[in-house]
């Protein structure tokens, strides 16, 4: 039976903290989904509604840091979900970075004489593999 104020408190920080927190180690597996079923439409939906549950998660563990404290297993939770974000972000990277070779790959560094963008100008390619007019 729970009866001094502190097993009462602790109780209620779990009680508030749960939803949100529950809600983001969703949207972390839903994204994980996503990317490893290659869609592209899900992969933007997850990844603003996993940005809207990290707001959220951390809009309520920093109250509850300012009001006394977080328990120790929301905060182990919390600790493993931002590690899977840095981990998920680090494979975006990569496959960014890839792509980014591939595409250098495929183009040329200098485009060949009469190729010009939308305006009539000559396109010239940056390094980084996007286009500038």
């Amino acid at each position: 039976m729970i009866t001094s104020p502190n097993e009462m408190l602790a109780l209620q920080r779990v009680a508030e903290l749960e939803p949100p927190l529950s809600a983001l180690e969703t949207c972390l597996a839903g994204l994980a989904q996503a990317l490893c079923n290659n869609d592209a439409v899900a992969i933007e939906s997850q990844a603003t509604e996993l940005h809207r549950a990290l707001a959220r998660a951390v809009t309520h563990f920093s109250r509850a840091a300012r009001q006394g404290g977080v328990p120790p297993v929301l905060r182990q939770r919390l600790a493993l979900a931002s590690g899977q974000v840095a981990a998920q972000r680090e494979a975006l990277a990569r496959a960014t970075a890839a792509l980014d070779r591939a595409i250098d790959v495929l183009l040329p560094d200098h485009p060949l004489h009469g190729v010009y963008g939308a305006a009539g100008a000559p396109e010239r390619h940056l390094r980084s593999g996007q286009l500038q007019a």
